[in-house]
């Protein structure tokens, strides 16, 4: 669980340094290699990247709030802890049946909602 916490403070500490970067514009380092970043990647695929992380910190989320531990996670869903490990760690796009396993235990589902423009 140690590994889990660490991510998810490394995840709130880029989407902190981030958001720093953008209020403060011009007068910020970095704010080129944004740009940069930006650059290389469509509205979509920064799109996409961004509900990733959002749905892993969810599941991340949800599987703390619960006091579930992965290996427990695998006894309620039937995935296999290293996916689950996988999952959380963003190394892995697991199959939509094999999300739905894994947020079930958790009193979660996806749900297909209107994209705000």
């Amino acid at each position: 669980m140690k590994d889990n916490k660490e991510y998810s403070q490394a995840i709130l500490q880029a989407e902190n340094a981030i958001s720093d970067i953008k209020e403060r514009k011009s007068e910020a380092i970095g704010e080129n290699a944004l740009d940069f970043m930006d650059s290389f990647l469509s509205p979509e695929e920064i799109a996409e990247g961004d509900l990733k992380v959002a749905l892993i910190k969810e599941l991340i989320n949800a599987r703390q709030e619960k006091g579930i531990s992965q290996k427990k996670l695998e006894e309620l869903s039937g995935v296999k802890q290293p996916i689950i490990a996988r999952m959380e760690k963003g190394v892995t796009n697991p199959q939509i049946d094999t999300l739905l396993k894994v947020l079930a235990p958790l009193g979660k589902t996806l749900a297909v909602v209107p994209l705000n423009k």
